[in-house]
């Protein structure tokens, strides 16, 4: 089998998977959606139910799970649920919740990662399909190398890459996104031919650490959270920042400074249901504003390193169509 092919293959089966679990288990799920909704519980600060599209363990699974404490903490919202419908770089979950048409108390998790996924899947869904309601926080990705290996720096990882780029593989979160665009923009940054690269999509941090661990893979890409534990205990050697500027509490130059132009923010928000009424769709919007100025939120941010972005409104959809179209680009590049 050709380097192409197994590429190939490698990007079909996750889809195929996913899709079989989907069928199994998300009915399920959804049915206690609908549930509730049925239940007369109009009260939106009394019962929601947050959808992590993405397996638990992961960014988008961490963000909603600290949300949903944050909730509780000061009682914004009495009963919150969390679910996890993993897949496809989350439009496995965008497709089902699209079907929620009309249920106010269920919120999807979105970020970039998504924006590159319904591209890269020709997602039949997209998020104009339901209602972007905050962008609520931001982080940066990190390239790490297992601690034996010989490379010190990017340009040595670059130097050994470029030899020949298909036996050199990445892993890292899903295929199309932020981390799977990473590599595509440093390829591109050095002069290699991005169509070339292996990457080896998973669904979190925890596989890809699995993955690089056991020689699978030469680097991952992935929040610096996913890998913070890995370096502190010697296991793993950062080797760059994806951010404009060093940041604080990560002490790690970032690709900018040394010599590649590369600098993608990995985001976070919520999606409601379309088809909710306005005077819904406003209290969401309080609701997800009240928590995210709340102590506890405000404390999740310093644990988890992550920037305060938020955002909502009409400025929300402008900057998603942005990131849709800088994403998209970067995936022709990919030649996916």
């Amino acid at each position: 089998m050709s380097g192409e092919q197994a590429r190939s293959g490698r990007a079909r089966w996750p889809m195929v998977v996913y899709a079989v679990v989907a069928v199994l288990v998300v009915g399920w799920a959804f049915a206690l959606s609908a549930q509730s909704a049925q239940d007369g519980d109009s009260d939106l600060r009394s019962s929601l139910t947050l959808i992590a599209p993405a397996s638990p363990g992961g960014g988008w699974d961490t963000f909603t799970r600290e949300q949903q404490a944050a909730m509780r903490a000061d009682g914004i919202v009495n009963n919150v649920t969390v679910l996890n419908i993993a897949g496809a770089g989350g439009t496995i979950g965008l497709g089902k919740f699209s079907t929620l048409d009309g249920q106010a108390s269920n919120l999807l998790t979105t970020g970039t990662v998504m924006t590159g996924a319904i591209a890269l899947n020709d997602s039949p869904v997209a998020m104009t399909d339901v209602r972007p309601l905050a962008r609520i926080s931001e982080e940066y990705d990190i390239i790490v190398v297992p601690a034996d290996s010989p490379y010190e720096t990017i340009d040595d990882l670059v130097a050994d890459w470029e030899q020949d780029p298909g036996a050199f593989p990445f892993t890292g979160g899903s295929a199309g996104g932020l981390d799977h665009l990473i590599v595509a923009d440093l390829a591109i940054q050095a002069g290699i031919d991005p169509t070339q690269i292996t990457y080896l999509p998973q669904s979190g941090g925890g596989e890809a650490i699995q993955v690089l661990s056991s020689g699978d893979a030469r680097a991952a890409v992935s929040g610096y959270n996913e890998f913070a534990d890995q370096i502190e205990a010697g296991r793993m050697r950062g080797l760059a920042v994806v951010s404009p500027e060093r940041q604080e509490g990560i002490d790690l130059p970032t690709l900018i400074e040394q010599g590649y132009d590369v600098s993608m923010t990995n985001w976070r928000g919520f999606l409601a249901p379309a088809g909710i009424t306005d005077e819904e769709f406003a209290e969401l919007e309080a609701i997800v504003t009240e928590t995210a100025q709340s102590p506890e939120w405000q404390e999740a941010m310093e644990r988890n390193r992550w920037t305060d972005v938020f955002l909502t409104g009409p400025d929300l959809v402008d900057f998603i169509e942005e990131d849709t179209r800088q994403n998209e680009a970067l995936i022709e590049e990919l030649g996916l």
